[in-house]
């Protein structure tokens, strides 16, 4: 929580929450008091209108999602655009992202990425949007429920071949697990569910998708390089990319192994 934060939730005439359970939890350890209105998915045209007259009073409305940054993939986006409409100011104060601590911590190549948030449920519209999506170069960032996990790895190796992935369960709170590897093992490993929020980033396609791995023998000298290179301070990409093109081995290949051997 920042200093700022913590003065919009006490200077608000109207405070909004997707579950004000949550949220009252975080008020009492501040010693915030406010008492929070639920605003959700089946609510919140009837709120919109209640924040609305808020506003035209001149009071202050303050909107907070369960975890992380409200909008993205979370109830409000009726609300900013109803407050904007109508005149009003619309001011972020932004709190943690799934998406950024994920893409920190992937270990792929994520200098570019989309976010997709949660596929479509129907199979139809699913499966068109992964075809759109297999050919992109940039790194995937998915949001998806524990339940369907598994079943979502499986057919994101499918639709996108196999590609490595980092999947990213309860980032920053007290049971937070990083896993990291390619779709089918991720499928397998969490093949009886996993709990909690879940955050899964996807390699891009890549220029150099079709470029073999290293050859057999290859290894040992490409760690010896790989370490001298460390040594001297490279970054990764740097790294990557200078190997790559001086042994004619995947770029992806040679980025997944600097960081096993930074890591270690």
């Amino acid at each position: 929580m920042t200093l700022r934060a913590l003065r919009v939730l006490r200077e608000a005439d109207l405070l909004l929450a997707e579950d004000t359970r949550h949220t009252r939890v975080l008020l009492e350890r501040h010693g915030i008091d406010a008492r929070p209105i639920s605003l959700h998915a089946h609510n919140e045209a009837a709120r919109c209108a209640r924040a609305l007259e808020v506003l035209e009073g001149g009071g202050r409305v303050a909107l907070v999602s369960d975890a992380g940054t409200p909008l993205l993939s979370d109830p409000g986006a009726r609300l900013v655009a109803a407050a904007l409409a109508a005149g009003h100011t619309a001011s972020p104060v932004p709190g943690p992202s799934a998406i950024a601590a994920a893409l920190c911590v992937a270990g792929l190549d994520v200098e570019r990425f989309s976010f997709v948030g949660f596929l479509p449920r129907k199979a139809g519209a699913r499966r068109a949007l992964l075809r759109e999506l297999a050919a992109r170069p940039d790194a995937l960032v998915f949001f998806e429920s524990p339940r369907r996990l598994a079943a979502t790895l499986r057919e994101l190796e499918q639709a996108l071949g196999p590609r490595r992935a980092c999947v990213a369960r309860e980032l920053t709170k007290v049971y937070e697990e990083l896993a990291r590897g390619t779709l089918a093992e991720l499928a397998e490993r969490f093949a009886k569910g996993a709990r909690g929020e879940v955050t899964l980033v996807v390699e891009g396609a890549g220029a150099d998708a079709s470029r073999p791995e290293a050859p057999v023998g290859a290894a040992e000298d490409l760690d010896a390089q790989i370490r001298t290179r460390l040594a001297r301070g490279e970054g990764a990409r740097e790294i990557a990319s200078a190997l790559a093109a001086s042994s004619g081995i995947a770029r992806r290949a040679v980025y997944a192994r600097v960081v096993t051997l930074r890591e270690k």
